[in-house]
């Protein structure tokens, strides 16, 4: 991160968490439409199926799940592996321009492989594994049958990942519809949206948008949600049309003039938030969220939990077993907090689950 010897105005972790919470539609429940938030946030971090559904729910104000699930169904939002290799539930426009401008961090991830793809024609596998998938959607271990029999001394492995990265592979319906089940089954973005894809956008306009959903933010910031490198020069050619601050520690942060930076002292409801939400994932330096005490504690080896905000901060995780939730917070709550978060977990269920009992229990204090 860069550190600047100006004389910008310093952003504390609060005055930071709060224009961030902002941004994210989390200082107070949004009236936006769920596909409006979509496209604000520039994508939900969906591996699952759920967490978008859980996403939106602590965004909106009256969001319903068959909200999002219908615009899954028609085609206007999908899933697909875009920033930093992961899985997002885009807008049909971002997946067609988004994707694009992520290609170059596919074609380095493809490096990985190199091994595994030796005597391989990318270029013929990419053309081949177009056909198969636009005769008809493939799961991927149907996909990499067939690219094995073209390539028996490949990996198996890394021809599938090769045929992610090359295409922009979409997962189609009825995965991800909610209270739907249903396996990945892939074809490319441009069959299933009817619609070819477009040029990526300028990187400037990337940059705004990012401002606007995540800012303030440094330009290590940008790059880590978008797994990108070289952001400096285009940040450096909006320079005049942005603001700059800088954090506690001195990194450099730039901001659109008009966006949102409430007060630090604005009180923060609390959030219930799904496994992988972006507003964890998004920034080099995580603190304006993540105190430092709690850092690496939504997470052991793979299994990520759902977490909890309290103050605007992350204060611990939350399941659901059968008909309880289950909330575990990292260190003891004021009564005030334990009510503030039964009255919330209260509405998320109300929200997503109509109709089910859950009983709401508090966890052992996780040390």
């Amino acid at each position: 991160m860069t550190k600047t010897t100006t004389s910008a105005p310093v952003l504390g972790t609060r005055a930071l968490n709060r224009a961030t919470l902002d941004r994210q539609l989390l200082l107070r429940r949004s009236g936006l439409s769920a596909k409006a938030a979509v496209g604000h946030l520039l994508g939900l971090q969906a591996q699952n199926v759920k967490p978008p559904y859980y996403a939106l729910a602590a965004r909106l104000d009256g969001f319903t799940p068959e909200a999002l699930s219908e615009l899954m169904a028609d085609r206007e939002v999908v899933r697909i592996v875009t920033m930093r290799s992961t899985i997002h539930t885009h807008t049909a426009e971002d997946c067609l321009t988004l994707r694009p401008l992520v290609q170059p961090a596919r074609d380095r991830e493809l490096t990985h492989f190199r091994k595994g793809l030796d005597g391989v024609d990318l270029d013929r596998l990419a053309v081949l594994a177009r056909e198969l998938v636009e005769t008809e959607p493939r799961t991927m271990k149907q996909l990499r049958e067939v690219l094995v029999a073209e390539w028996p001394d490949a990996d198996p492995q890394a021809l599938g990942i090769a045929a992610r990265c090359k295409l922009p592979l979409v997962q189609v319906t009825p995965r991800g519809l909610w209270g739907r089940s249903g396996q990945v089954a892939l074809t490319t973005a441009e069959h299933w949206l009817g619609r070819p894809a477009e040029p990526a956008p300028a990187p400037e306009d990337v940059v705004l948008r990012y401002l606007a959903a995540f800012g303030p933010a440094s330009v290590k910031d940008m790059q880590t949600w978008a797994g990108l490198t070289r952001l400096r020069e285009t940040f450096e050619r909006l320079r005049p049309r942005l603001l700059t601050f800088r954090d506690e520690k001195g990194v450099e942060l730039f901001d659109l003039p008009d966006a949102p930076r409430p007060d630090a002292g604005t009180p923060a409801p609390p959030r219930f938030l799904p496994e992988f939400d972006n507003l964890l994932l998004s920034h080099a330096d995580r603190s304006r969220v993540v105190p430092p005490e709690y850092w690496g504690r939504s997470w052991v080896g793979n299994l990520v939990y759902s977490t909890f905000l309290v103050d605007g901060f992350l204060a611990g995780v939350w399941k659901l077993e059968r008909d309880v939730l289950v909330i575990e917070p990292f260190g003891s709550l004021t009564k005030a907090q334990r009510a503030d978060l039964m009255a919330e977990g209260q509405l998320m269920l109300a929200t997503l689950h109509p109709g089910t009992p859950y009983d709401i229990r508090f966890g052992t204090v996780i040390p």
